[in-house]
């Protein structure tokens, strides 16, 4: 194993310098002018277009883009990415702080969603083509269809303007604190993100046990007097949930595309909502440093889920 990990982590390193060319590539290419964003109107009265010019030597924009992207890989190799357009500060200060909140958004509304789809999935396969059966399916069809913003909304609507007992913006209430402050803050985006989440865990926690509740060995542990409760929770669910491992980590980068468009609608301060500021601002550097921390997840959560999956089953070999 140990063999296999070091070739996919050196293959990860090629993935990621490609994947950084494309990001920095296709962010200098896009449209707009992120100088003309940072110009005062008053500055462009007179001579505008030479202080437009002279701002633009100063970022080094007016160099070629492969130029460029060689000054920012090698600030990147020393751990700069370079400051910000808007902030005037590193990039890696202004992701560093937003981190937190994201994931403290993705890890509630991860918890929430495991515990309520295997639930929901172990019933569905359990009750087979009954009334519970068809919830879990409505609810996990609905889960993958409906857009997280309109959940939000609909969130917002019912239970911080009509009922009054959530919160409906921010992280924490201005000039108050504490955990329960914080919590109450986090309770309507951290369960939509785990309902948008659990869909999928629910399909395949609920298709992996039915599989295996006709396996020979389930049908032996029943002849030998095992009660149902026994063969469902000792000996099928735990070999169900070996592929769950792999939907997981799989899930995670989705969780974070996921968390952008809650953070938006909950003005909660995490990366997202620094993303869509930073396109908005044309804030390059920081729009690239969140790229490529959306990159390096991915690449890492395949590679945990390939390792994960061969740890917890022997039947799978790396090779």
């Amino acid at each position: 194993m140990a063999a296999y990990v070091i070739r996919r982590v050196l293959a990860n390193v090629l993935v990621f310098l490609l994947i950084s060319v494309g990001i920095f590539v296709l962010v200098r290419l896009a449209p707009g002018d992120p100088v003309r964003m940072m110009v005062d109107p008053e500055q462009m009265r007179g001579g505008g277009a030479a202080f437009i010019e002279a701002k633009r030597h100063e970022l080094g924009l007016d160099r070629p883009i492969f130029v460029q992207y060689g000054h920012w890989l090698s600030g990147a190799l020393h751990g700069d990415l370079g400051y910000s357009y808007v902030g005037h500060r590193p990039v890696g200060a202004v992701l560093g702080e937003r981190v937190g909140p994201t994931l403290q958004l993705m890890g509630a509304a991860l918890a929430v969603a495991l515990v309520v789809s295997v639930a929901l999935g172990v019933a569905a396969a359990v009750r087979r083509n009954t009334a519970v059966d068809y919830g879990a399916t409505v609810l996990g069809l609905a889960a993958v269809s409906v857009p997280p913003f309109f959940l939000g909304i609909v969130g917002i609507y019912v239970f911080s303007l009509q009922l009054g007992v959530l919160p409906s913006a921010g992280m924490t209430t201005p000039g108050g604190g504490g955990l329960v402050d914080q919590l109450r803050h986090l309770v309507l985006p951290g369960l939509i993100l785990a309902f948008v989440t659990a869909g999928p865990f629910t399909r395949y926690v609920r298709g992996g046990l039915v599989d295996e509740l006709g396996a020979e060995y389930v049908r032996t542990a029943e002849a030998k007097g095992a009660s149902p409760a026994r063969v469902v929770l000792r000996h099928a669910l735990r070999n169900s949930l070996i592929p769950l491992i792999t939907v997981v980590m799989y899930q995670i980068p989705q969780m974070l595309a996921g968390a952008v468009v809650i953070e938006q609608v909950f003005a909660w301060p995490g990366m997202g909502q620094l993303a869509v500021s930073s396109i908005g601002q044309h804030d390059y550097p920081v729009i690239v440093g969140f790229a490529l921390y959306v990159a390096v997840l991915v690449l890492v959560c395949n590679l945990v889920a390939d390792v994960l999956y061969a740890a917890v089953d022997p039947r799978v070999s790396l090779r």
